[in-house]
This record gives structure tokens, sequence and C-alpha cells, in this order.
């Protein structure tokens, strides 16, 4: 039986509008009620979620969350007890490739997203605006002091492509990177990813992999797919993440997220 489902936010557990329907509220309710862990896995930070978890009334000591894409993994309360961050010479490594690449950069901590440059890229704005945090502008030496969770460039398509092409190699082996939109490059602890925070996740709580689900859409769940013991794909995913699903539940338009709960977890409950 199905102990832990692992749910991504946009283009799985939003749907197009970035909103969750009636149907999947009340399949997670029902889940819940039955003793099922629902766990919210995302990239953003935990003020980016907090009226998403009481719209699901996933907010009480029980609830976990995975956030900045598996750096942080906290009780819904605020309670940490997996952390994996960057260090300052990651971040001033990082700022730097930025710069002599021409890309947009910023740093998001548990307080705010912090950025060097003074022409705010739109994209950094838009975070900003869509996981409800501050933004700063600072010099990167004083970003550098900071607890950072995870850092992003950020730029239209076809200039993020370019510029990764410019990354030293040595970041790929260093950093865990993540393309999470085609607008959006994240670089994380290499031991962050949702696939070791819900790995980890698992453990506390004393359940194997085969008793978990994980859910998504996009590259930057791959890795929690790849672990859970029932990975589930949108059918509006990636064709790529399709060949690793044990199922492709409908799309995010469809209430995706609450036909997989009710064929493959909770069938095992009202058996």
């Amino acid at each position: 039986m199905i102990k832990i489902v692992a749910i991504d936010l946009d283009g799985t557990l939003l749907d197009p509008n970035r909103q969750i329907t009636e149907e999947v509220r009340k399949t997670i309710a029902k889940a819940k009620a039955a003793g099922v862990k629902i766990v919210i896995t995302t990239g953003r930070p935990l003020p980016g979620v907090v009226e998403i978890l009481k719209t699901l009334a996933l907010t009480e000591q029980g609830d976990y969350v995975i956030t900045y894409n598996g750096a942080l993994v906290q009780r819904a309360t605020g309670e940490e007890f997996i952390k994996e961050t960057l260090t300052s010479e990651d971040w001033l490594d990082l700022d730097a490739a930025a710069r002599k690449i021409g890309l947009p950069i910023h740093a998001i901590t548990r307080e705010g997203i912090y950025t060097p440059n003074r022409d705010l890229g739109k994209y950094t704005v838009q975070e900003a605006q869509m996981v409800q945090m501050p933004l700063y502008f600072r010099q990167p030496e004083e970003i550098a002091a900071l607890e950072i969770a995870k850092v992003m460039m950020v730029d239209e398509p076809q200039a993020l492509n370019d510029g990764i092409a410019y990354l030293p190699f040595e970041f790929f082996e260093r950093y865990n990177m993540v393309k999470s939109t085609p607008y959006y490059l994240e670089f994380m602890n290499k031991k962050a990813s949702k696939g070791s925070a819900v790995k980890h996740l698992a453990e506390k709580l004393f359940l194997d992999l085969d008793e978990v689900m994980a859910i998504g859409d996009e590259e930057n769940d791959r890795s929690m797919l790849e672990v859970a013991g029932n990975p589930v794909v949108m059918e509006n995913g990636k064709a790529e993440l399709k060949k690793i699903a044990k199922y492709v539940t409908k799309s995010n338009a469809e209430s995706g997220v609450a036909y997989a709960i009710n064929e493959w977890v909770l069938k095992d409950y009202e058996a």
C-alpha cells in the first residue's frame, strides 16, 4: 500500500490557471483521512506554498513539505530537519560565471530573493511575485554572507540555452543543476534534489520506497520519479519522463493528480 504521495506543483497539482481543482482538493482530503502522507514537493520556498497548504489542509505537525527542489525538507509548521544549502564560495563562483556570460542571476534564502543585478531581470521579478517573497538588490559579497538554499540563472529560453553552453564544465559535476522551466536554470547543493529529499523522508518515517508514489511533469521531477517505487507522470508531462513512469495519469487540466490517487492509491484502502 502506498503511504506517501509526493506531488509537484506547477504543471502537476495546479491546473493551467495555477489553481487547485475541487476534485483534487477533495481527493487529497480523502487520502489524508485514510492515513496517506501527502507531501508537496516544489522548487518554491515555504512562503510560496503556504496558501496551497492551507487550501489542502496540510498544515499540521504531521504534514511535511519539500521546498527549494529538495534543498529543504520541513514540517508544514516550519520545523526543518533536512537542509542542504550552498556555500559563499558557490555563490561567488556562480555570480562570476553569470556576469561573464551575461545572464541575470539571483539567490534564494528563507528570508527573500537577492540579486546583484541593478537592472532586474523580468524573470527574477516574476519569481518573487509567484513565490510571494521580497526581492532585494545587494552586492555579491553581501549575498555571499547569507544562507542560500538555491541560485537561479534566468532569461529568455534562447539566451539561457546559449549561456548554458558557456558554463564551466565543473559546474555540472559540482552542483545539482535542473532546468525547471525553459527560462529557469537552478543550482543546488549536489546532495539536494527532490529524489534525495523524498528518499530521506521515507527513511525518517520508516517506510520502504515501494510505499512511495511521486507525481510530476518536468525534468526537475525526474530524481523523485526515479527513486519512488510508483512514479506517475502527467499526461502533459515530458515525453522522456513518461518512459520511466509506472503510470501516466490525466493532464493537470483534467485533475490528473486526483485520478492517480483514486486509481492507484485509495483503491487499496477501500479493498
